[in-house]
């Protein structure tokens, strides 16, 4: 197929897509995006979708272009991820006809890993991660210069705390290395940040 022909071809489907969502009501395309983004996972922790991350910020229908936005914050500035997570996102919503859309960066306020999803925190451990503890929303975080005695998270297999770091880093920069005193399995903790 030459070049114009595909060209011509993907104009065709993106008219066709387009036609698609604009036939579907502004609300109810927001309610099958946000449905959509349940299956698109983290390709760096695969047993979380990136609303379980709570990376998704707001999914916006704008009238006036008929595009979708996604609205993301990525964990932190430098994931590597982030760029996988835009095109898993676009592709996944065009794959359900409700494309056009684009995603937009959003890293102010910063994400915190209080924005896992308590169905996330489940996930992680089942996966086997240790899942960081959330802070209540009416509780103060103080801002500290200086490092802090962190509290051991409990063995996602056994939920022993008896449990030791390893390594400051594991698989990832996001998350630890521990081991369980009690099972002495090792295990992931996601960091809280």
């Amino acid at each position: 197929m030459s070049a114009a022909a595909a060209a011509g071809a993907l104009a065709g489907s993106s008219a066709v897509a387009q036609a698609a969502a604009a036939a579907l009501g502004g609300s109810e395309r927001v309610d099958q995006a946000w449905a959509v983004l349940d299956t698109v996972l983290d390709p760096e922790v695969p047993a979380l979708s990136v609303r379980d991350l709570g990376i998704v910020r707001e999914v916006i229908a704008a009238p006036e272009s008929g595009e979708l936005e996604i609205v993301l914050t990525p964990t932190y500035s430098g994931c590597p991820a982030t760029e996988v997570i835009e095109q898993n996102v676009l592709q996944a919503l065009a794959q359900a006809g409700l494309g056009p859309a684009r995603v937009r960066l959003q890293r102010a306020p910063a994400w915190t890993s209080d924005w896992i999803s308590d169905e996330g925190r489940r996930k992680l451990r089942e996966y086997g991660i240790a899942p960081p503890g959330p802070t209540g929303p009416d509780a103060a975080v103080p801002l500290r210069f200086v490092g802090r005695r962190a509290v051991a998270p409990a063995c996602p297999r056994c939920s022993s705390n008896d449990t030791e770091r390893l390594s400051a880093f594991g698989s990832t920069a996001c998350k630890a290395l521990y081991r369980c005193r009690a099972c002495r399995e090792p295990f992931e903790h996601f960091k809280p940040i």
